[in-house]
């Protein structure tokens, strides 16, 4: 019996196990996606996971990246204003009530088995979203103008240009870890961010996640 046109094909006995696992509504956009074509939405969805693993490494690598670079410009600001306590300690840095309560989280976290914390451990345990919000234009006119060495391989100064692809990067990588589809989003876009955002830190550092990054490849590979 052939299938009605705009509703999607039943799905062959062999795939049937797998889309119920998967979850009828989860798989249903891939599936719109190839015509109602089992084979070729799983495919698709297979697909998806594989881009999304390729992404996750690079991102790792620039996050460490970015809030390392971003710390090292933050404790060079305190030191310039001859302030002997942490920046995220200090209470006249001017960090949004947000930030405040990400960095308490962030403390309590670091402190779990031991009673002296390492600030390294602290800064570890401050997440990308952190790092993207303080790239926010709300710090412009405070932060920023400290911030902006963070990247000094950027044609210019300006916070959008560092902004706006750690903003959209923030987004890929959320969708990432909440195992939600990619392959609607401009992957290859996102692919340039990351390469753009790791060359304003340092040329060399975005080399050498390049030579190892799977990211080209498994796009090439779009089913």
């Amino acid at each position: 019996m052939p299938s009605t046109p705009g509703r999607p094909r039943p799905l062959p006995p062999a795939h049937a196990a797998v889309v119920t696992l998967i979850s009828t509504a989860r798989f249903a956009p891939y599936l719109a996606a190839c015509g109602g074509d089992t084979a070729a939405a799983l495919s698709l969805y297979r697909w998806n996971g594989e881009a999304a693993a390729a992404f996750f490494e690079p991102l790792g690598h620039l996050e460490i990246m970015l809030r390392n670079a971003m710390d090292a410009r933050l404790v060079h600001r305190q030191q310039r204003r001859q302030r002997t306590t942490e920046w995220y300690d200090d209470p006249t840095v001017p960090l949004s009530d947000k930030a405040r309560a990400d960095i308490r989280t962030a403390r309590q976290r670091a402190q779990r088995g031991g009673a002296v914390t390492p600030r390294g451990k602290i800064i570890a345990e401050l997440g990308f979203g952190f790092w993207r919000f303080l790239l926010a234009r709300q710090y412009r006119a405070t932060l920023w103008p400290d911030l902006a060495g963070a990247f000094p391989h950027a044609p210019s100064r300006a916070l959008t240009l560092v902004e706006d692809p750690v903003q959209r990067l923030h987004k890929l990588r959320n969708r990432i870890a909440h195992r939600r589809g990619i392959w609607t989003m401009p992957l290859a876009a996102r692919h340039d961010d990351l390469r753009t955002v790791i060359s304003y830190i340092d040329p060399a550092a975005s080399a050498w996640v390049a030579a190892s990054s799977r990211v080209a490849d498994v796009l090439a590979r779009r089913p």
